[in-house]
């Protein structure tokens, strides 16, 4: 593959493997500890997913902001730098067994965290070409996969041999290591500042509100964007759901004496789905509309979580988990070989910045009416996987009507933009 001369798309492509998995395996490790040490309150865990997305709600406004109007490099490393710190910080803070003070460092670590995303994505954009973008979106979704696969699984076994400490300076390691590749890159001045270089002095709080607004107008005015920012949000709600309610499955249902080793298996199954779908997915990208890898995939999904609720067997769990990660890959792909195309690359940190902030409130908003409702409301897990196959279900359908005809809008102007290119005397419609 051309793209993997790139050498800059290499390194960045494994300082993002490299910080988020090393965000998995603490994350993981944090919520055995805290279902091992606090058995009897399971929304302990539930509030520690919420340490790693509410922080979106202090920094969301200024998130595409810093990625657009700031050196990205700079940001991306210097966010790896920051939690790397933060992260020696917690190594400490678990020796006063104080929860409190633990929540408040996952809470700023993962604040940071919201910075480095859109701008080492925003990075990925301007040394790619539009030709490679779906295949960057297939090599990122199958590396995604394969540190889910062993993230989590890595994580459970740390933390059941040498600790919670172990998991910590797994993180540690994990940053430094990003960092330094990030640093490592020879990135051209006009993919790191599109929009100029900027002081500091120069940002106010105004200016940061109106480069916001302009985010968001922009959003609304692309309506393709603004269907395919919309499906984040509900991703959001799946993100929520099984962030927790596997583990709960298999702690409360399925097998309550090795819960850990079998949620580790849960993501080692979805993390292989997902890099089944995505293999399958970058082969047969060219050969179907980004719309049609979405469509089906999620009417698909919506099934297949709804028979997770009626099983009792850890086996059969598993492998519709599988074939749950087979068909959100193929959608991955998709949107992330579309949204490139149609998003300018001055406005790409901003309207990731707006991404981010979808995702975690509705992941905020399910991890909270989880917390809520089970167990003292719903005693059952199975209803809340029913509820969540409902919601899916709804988008599929949403999705069919849109996309499409928006699809083809959107090739027509091309059409006419190419042609007005290639002749100048004719004008587009």
């Amino acid at each position: 593959m051309k793209i993997f001369q790139n050498k800059n798309f290499v390194r960045l492509f494994y300082a993002a493997l490299f910080s988020q998995m090393g965000t998995t395996i603490g994350n993981m490790a944090f919520a055995f500890y805290l279902l091992d040490h606090f058995s009897h309150q399971p929304s302990y865990a539930t509030i520690a997913e919420l340490m790693y997305s509410l922080p979106t709600i202090l920094v969301f406004f200024v998130v595409g902001v810093v990625a657009d109007r700031f050196d990205r490099k700079k940001v991306a490393e210097n966010c790896d730098w920051i939690r790397a710190a933060l992260t020696l910080v917690l190594f400490g803070a678990l020796f006063t067994n104080s929860i409190p003070l633990v929540f408040l460092i996952l809470f700023l670590r993962s604040a940071v965290t919201k910075f480095f995303f859109p701008a080492e994505n925003s990075l990925v954009q301007g040394i790619l070409n539009k030709e490679q973008y779906a295949q960057a979106a297939g090599l990122n979704q199958m590396l995604f996969s394969i540190f889910m696969v062993f993230g989590v699984g890595i994580g459970a076994a740390i933390y059941k041999t040498i600790g919670i400490h172990g998991a910590v300076t797994v993180d540690f390691i994990s940053f430094i290591i990003s960092a330094l590749l990030i640093r490592s890159c020879k990135i051209p001045s006009s993919a790191r500042l599109p929009n100029g270089k900027l002081e500091w002095k120069d940002i106010s709080i105004k200016s940061s509100l109106n480069d916001f607004k302009a985010g968001i107008i922009y959003i609304i005015k692309n309506r393709l964007l603004a269907v395919l920012v919309f499906g984040f949000f509900i991703f959001g709600i799946v993100n929520g759901a099984f962030a927790i309610l596997p583990m709960f499955t298999m702690k409360y249902e399925l097998t309550p004496d090795n819960y850990e080793w079998y949620a580790s298996f849960f993501a080692i199954a979805l993390g292989l789905g997902l890099l089944t779908g995505s293999g399958v997915g970058t082969l047969i990208a060219s050969k179907f509309k980004p719309y049609q890898l979405m469509v089906f995939p999620i009417f698909i999904t919506s099934l297949l979580i709804f028979f997770l609720g009626f099983t009792d067997r850890v086996s059969i769990f598993l492998v519709i988990v599988f074939i749950i990660g087979m068909c959100l890959g193929p959608i991955n792909i998709a949107i992330g070989g579309w949204m490139p195309k149609i998003v300018h690359p001055k406005l790409m940190g901003r309207v990731s910045g707006w991404i981010d902030p979808l995702m975690m409130l509705a992941q905020s908003i399910t991890l909270g009416l989880i917390a809520l409702l089970f167990p003292k409301i719903i005693e059952t897990i199975d209803y809340l996987y029913y509820g969540m196959a409902l919601i899916i279900l709804l988008v599929s359908l949403f999705y069919a009507w849109t996309l499409p005809k928006l699809s083809e809008a959107l090739e027509a102007k091309e059409k006419r933009n190419q042609r007005t290119k290639t002749n100048p005397n004719i004008t587009s419609i």
